[in-house]
């Protein structure tokens, strides 16, 4: 067995649509990026990623790669992940993600989340749990500017390697 941590942060944009944990809240803002700038799945990537000693989200996927990844949904680097990391022999154990935002809040598209990232990355609903917290008007969380995630994967060698 292998873990892996992640972390990312994105500032809040105007005209730009809101992604956490591959679904589109409603909200008046959304999260700056070259990609999507889904924080939860990027720090999810970084997690599995990291699990496997495979590097970085950035270093599969930079944003210099001109416009391979310009505005891509991270869903896509999350399928991409998995395949890097069964690649390599390992299997998700469970993955564990939690989404630091004062605003909006998440409560009600938890489930969604779980659900929907379990599809991306073909594993039981149960192996995905998606927490939101806030900061409790703390650092630029807390001021609005912006979201967190961390993220923790733990993945084992898999049954058929």
């Amino acid at each position: 067995m292998r873990i892996g941590f992640g972390y990312d942060v994105h500032q809040f944009s105007p005209n730009r649509e809101l992604w956490l944990g591959g679904i589109c809240i409603p909200y008046e803002q959304g999260l700056l990026g070259h990609s999507d700038a889904d924080v939860a799945i990027h720090a999810l990537c970084d997690a599995l990623l990291g699990a496997a000693a495979m590097r970085d989200i950035g270093y599969h996927f930079p944003d210099t790669a001109g416009n391979e990844y310009a505005g891509i949904d991270s869903k896509l680097l999350l399928e991409r992940t998995m395949q890097l990391i069964r690649g390599k022999g390992y299997e998700v154990g469970n993955v564990d993600i939690t989404i630091c935002a004062q605003a909006p809040k998440l409560s009600q598209y938890i489930d969604t989340m779980r659900t929907k990232l379990a599809q991306v990355m073909h594993v039981d609903v149960d192996c995905v749990s998606v927490k939101a917290t806030t900061t409790e008007h703390l650092g630029f969380v807390g001021r609005k500017e912006g979201i967190a995630a961390y993220a923790v994967a733990l993945i084992e060698t898999s049954a058929t390697s």
